[in-house]
């Protein structure tokens, strides 16, 4: 039917955002309009609030308006911990 899901995101890993905030990974899931592959993730700061984006997104690179690139998401520490 669909392609499985091949991802390196895992639930349970912690990142941290380029702009410092951390976050856990709750889920993985697809779109239901777009079947497109997404991430939720949990804020482990403040209210704790759920986001979402999309796996390519949340894999992939912030470009600077200066040209410069950097991870939009850093592992900070895996699941089985």
């Amino acid at each position: 039917m669909f392609g499985v899901l091949v991802l390196m995101v895992e639930a349970g890993e912690k990142y941290r955002h380029f702009k410092g905030g951390e976050y856990e990974i709750v889920a993985l899931a697809r779109d239901c309009n777009s079947l497109e592959e997404v991430v939720v993730y949990r804020a482990l700061y403040g209210d704790g609030q759920i986001w979402t984006r999309s796996l390519a997104e949340f894999e992939g690179f912030k470009e600077f308006e200066d040209g410069r690139k950097v991870k939009r998401f850093e592992l900070v520490e895996d699941g089985k911990s």
